[in-house]
């Protein structure tokens, strides 16, 4: 091995700019492996060997994964331990710590050893220094053995590549697929179904048509909410929130398709925001609008709740009402599409749209 020394500019003795002088390069000592060609080739196989382990610890944190139950635990050391965590760690830990070891060993041990030292250049570099830095980086990956050893690239690429397979199964963790059937399920249902009674949201009372006044805004949920508890109660009460408000039949604008949902000018429409999911009830009598106090969306319910201003996209969903035997307000149906934010998977197909009239 040689060592390269010749772009290093000489320094004379008391030079101000290079008070300290060039100590230069240390003595080249030459690596066992280049001197015995048996012991290049035993540290070869090793870094071969510890690409090639890679996909087998890959492979056993996918069946870990799959293959062990989530709430099997092991007593250990005083210390009961997941098993499904502990082997994935380990798993997961040891393919990593694999391709670290076989990159280091490949470096120290089979590429190339020569010392070389530059004087440091202008950041702007020449065209020829240009050509002069892809001929190094040809020179570099010679020296790295590729051509003479192709299967540790072949090994260490296969073991990198490996590695995308833990990190794809674990976006199951994500949640389950948004299928069709799925969205139906919980996205798009609510506890709103034909005959459910619309009652206020502080005091449980049934609303009557006959009680509610032109102008006048309650905030409702449905009466089988009630049913419900914890998590479940609260995951439902945040998409069947309701807002029911009366206006003059005279000063609203009411779709063909939807003439028969209302009730004397009394309107229900989902309380949540189609922009991020806000709650909104600021409401302005004279105008029909309902403002978002999170980003100013407004929505003209007296023409089925159309975005007039902001950055909802879509008109909040309306709830089909009707009136009991008994002259309290019901449900006739769910909603007719997803109440809050948009979804990707959403089809937005059956939206109302500006004009159905």
């Amino acid at each position: 091995m040689t060592h390269d020394q010749s772009t290093l500019a000489r320094r004379e003795p008391g030079d101000p700019h290079f008070p300290v002088a060039d100590p230069g390069i240390e003595e080249h000592v030459e690596r066992y492996t280049d001197s015995d060609p048996a012991l290049g080739r035993r540290a070869y196989l090793q870094v071969v060997t510890a690409f090639a382990l890679v996909p087998v610890f890959a492979i056993a944190f996918v069946v870990v994964y799959f293959a062990v139950p989530r709430d099997a635990s092991a007593h250990l050391l005083g210390v009961n331990w997941n098993v499904q965590t502990t082997l994935l760690g380990l798993t997961a830990g040891l393919a990593v710590l694999l391709i670290g070891i076989g990159a280091i060993h490949w470096a120290r041990q089979l590429m190339t050893d020569t010392e070389i030292a530059e004087e440091r250049h202008p950041v702007h570099s020449t065209d020829a220094e240009k050509e002069g830095f892809v001929e190094v980086l040809n020179a570099g990956v010679a020296d790295a053995g590729v051509k003479r050893r192709g299967l540790i690239l072949a090994s260490f690429g296969g073991a990198l590549g490996i590695m995308a397979v833990p990190a794809l199964v674990t976006l199951a963790d994500l949640g389950p697929w948004p299928t069709a059937d799925l969205r139906k399920k919980t996205l798009e249902y609510t506890l709103w179904a034909e005959g459910v009674r619309v009652v206020n949201d502080t005091n449980w009372v049934p609303l009557k048509a006959a009680d509610i006044e032109i102008g006048q805004l309650i905030n409702a949920e449905p009466e089988n909410l009630r049913d419900l508890h914890g998590v479940e109660y609260q995951n439902m009460k945040a998409k069947t929130a309701l807002i029911v408000v009366r206006m003059d039949p005279n000063s609203i604008k009411i779709p063909e398709s939807r003439k028969d949902w209302q009730v004397g000018g009394i309107l229900a429409y989902s309380k949540i925001c189609t922009h991020v999911g806000c709650p909104i009830s600021l409401w302005e009598q004279q105008t029909h609008h309902l403002l978002c106090p999170c980003h100013q969306s407004t929505f003209d319910l007296g023409d089925s709740g159309v975005v007039v201003f902001g950055p909802a996209a879509r008109a909040l969903p309306q709830l089909p009402l009707k009136v009991d035997g008994q002259g309290y307000l019901i449900a006739q149906s769910d909603f007719t599409v997803p109440v809050g934010p948009s979804f990707f998977e959403r089809d937005s197909r059956n939206d109302f749209k500006e004009g159905d009239r």
